[in-house]
């Protein structure tokens, strides 16, 4: 898939088909609509451009189409990871840790993240 930023209605829908899928567009409704308080209609105007953006694999089910997501969870908070990163800290991952690090950690999130590196770094260099 290439690389798309899903818009945050985009991101609730996604979130429930993450959860579970393939849904009909009648159970995207309902779970998005009960998740994020929007109107039926509303989640049933974001499905229907996310469909004609092609933003997900469409079958026809026994009653009803059924929606699987094409992007992964994973690479979706990739995407908007980059992003984040590359408009508030002028792309440097490491301004990002920087930012967390001061004051913002407990001495266990820091052995954490320490653990975390070091991990990182073994996997890279064996």
């Amino acid at each position: 898939m290439s690389k798309t930023r899903l818009t945050g209605g985009e991101w609730s829908v996604y979130e429930c088909l993450w959860e579970e899928s393939p849904l009909t567009l009648a159970q995207i409704r309902k779970r998005c609509s009960a998740r994020t308080g929007q109107a039926l209609s509303t989640v049933e105007t974001v499905v229907s451009r996310m469909e004609k953006k092609g933003l997900f694999r469409v079958e026809q089910g026994p009653r009803a189409k059924l929606f699987y997501p094409l992007i992964e969870r994973s690479e979706a908070v990739r995407e908007e990871t980059r992003s984040f990163i590359d408009r508030i800290f002028g792309g440097s991952p490491l301004s990002l840790v920087n930012s967390m690090v001061e004051g913002q950690l407990s001495d266990q999130e820091l052995d954490e993240l320490y653990d975390l590196l070091k991990s990182e770094r073994e996997k890279r260099h064996g």
